[in-house]
């Protein structure tokens, strides 16, 4: 008597592997239940859901090997929205740090002290982050604490906050947008008695001059980007138009064995040189 794979054994791979893309809770939530702070209700995602969802619909569809190239394809799109939800972050940051910057010269220019120009920003960061409705900023949390411990007669700039920090997105763009910038202007003026304004306003133009740059470079690679999604695309087009003209690669592919395998192979592909592609003009904007 052979052996056989039970009927229900891809069902509950499919199910293992939706499990595994299902997003868990942060840690930060996890430690406010731990604490007894007050629980956040985390609503649902659909997009998780719909990951999840996307190779089991694939498996009752086309069995194993569709399954399997769903997968790909869902992890494919994560990925690439994880890069550019990073490179929204990014820009909220380096927004912050500008008008931070801003408000800083604005208030040394008239002969504040720099602790008081520090809370002036974050001030300001604080009731705009408040109109936003987005609960924090690393801008305005690190300069919040960069003025105590300046008010308290020690150094802007701590042991632990030499070094820049592991934030998503690429190291320059990480370091370029942090607050610890401004920090080592003020410890660098306390130094060698140099204008702290003056520190501040060539920051400043740094900045913008990065900023200007990113968003040129962004802009421009519009079009490369817009054109690897296309030729990604070309073999659905292939394959729609071979569907019509009665060749049937629709029922080879899902049909299994060697559709299945070349399914797999095609999908991988794809997703391959979007990545790749994604990983150059990615590499472009980091400079």
């Amino acid at each position: 008597m052979t052996s056989s794979i039970p009927p229900l054994a891809p069902v509950v791979a499919a199910l293992g592997f939706g499990v595994l893309l299902w997003s868990p809770r942060r840690a930060d939530l996890r430690l406010r239940v731990v604490v007894d702070r007050p629980r956040v209700t985390r609503p649902s995602n659909p997009r998780a859901l719909l990951a999840a969802g996307a190779p089991v619909a694939a498996l009752a569809v086309g069995g194993l090997p569709a399954a399997v190239s769903a997968g790909i394809v869902v992890a494919l799109v994560a990925w690439i929205r994880r890069r550019r939800l990073a490179e929204g972050r990014f820009d909220r940051r380096l927004d912050d740090l500008l008008l931070a910057l801003s408000l800083m010269i604005s208030e040394l220019s008239v002969g504040a002290p720099p602790v008081h120009a520090c809370e002036v920003a974050v001030a300001e960061l604080r009731r705009r982050m408040s109109g936003d409705g987005r609960g924090s900023s690393e801008i305005a949390d690190g300069l919040e604490a960069m003025a105590s411990r300046a008010s308290l007669g020690g150094s802007a700039i701590g042991g632990g906050d030499s070094e820049p920090n592991g934030a998503p997105g690429s190291e320059v763009e990480s370091d370029a947008a942090s607050w610890r910038r401004i920090g080592i202007a003020w410890q660098t003026a306390e130094q060698y008695g140099l204008p702290m304004v003056d520190m501040l306003a060539a920051l400043r133009s740094d900045l913008r001059s990065r900023r200007g740059f990113a968003d040129r470079t962004r802009a421009g690679l519009s079009g490369p980007r817009a054109t690897a999604m296309v030729l990604a695309g070309l073999p659905l087009l292939g394959i729609a138009l071979g569907q019509a003209t009665g060749a049937g690669p629709i029922q080879v592919l899902l049909g299994g064995g060697l559709g299945g395998i070349l399914l797999m192979v095609g999908t991988a592909l794809a997703a391959a040189g979007v990545a790749w592609s994604e990983r150059i003009t990615g590499k472009v904007l980091a400079r």
